[in-house]
């Protein structure tokens, strides 16, 4: 099992940068496929990039390919989301999970059993 904490998150303007960060602090994070998930005002929870056990394999939503890079190192338990030129649609709490380890990244909350407390991300225009 895993323990997931989010932080990094804030108010940034439009074309700036984030990076977040999810620790895990109890379990064996490497044996876990991670992903993000932002969930914005309104809306469903929606997939936005993942990254396989090794940190060898990645996927991205289409919005985000280019811009966003999602990362881990192992050593320290920890997955990071690269956040550039960021927009005001990129607005929502995002929240990382792990997943039992996959051939195929998933890319759907289905199948991601543990979950971090989010952390908001807000982009002014």
């Amino acid at each position: 099992q895993v323990q997931l904490v989010e932080s990094g998150g804030g108010l940034v303007q439009a074309g700036g940068a984030l990076r977040l960060s999810c620790a895990d602090s109890v379990g064996s994070f490497s044996s876990y496929d991670m992903g993000w998930f932002p969930q914005a005002l309104g809306r469903g929870r929606e997939f936005m990039a993942a990254i396989n056990r090794s940190g060898l394999k990645t996927t991205y939503a289409d919005a985000v390919k280019g811009r966003f890079t999602v990362s881990r190192d192992n050593a320290k338990n920890t997955v990071y989301l690269q956040m550039n030129s960021l927009k005001p649609e990129d607005t929502a709490v995002y929240s990382c999970a792990a997943a039992p380890s996959r051939i195929i990244l998933s890319r759907t909350p289905v199948g991601y059993v543990y979950w971090g407390q989010g952390t908001q991300v807000t982009v002014s225009s």
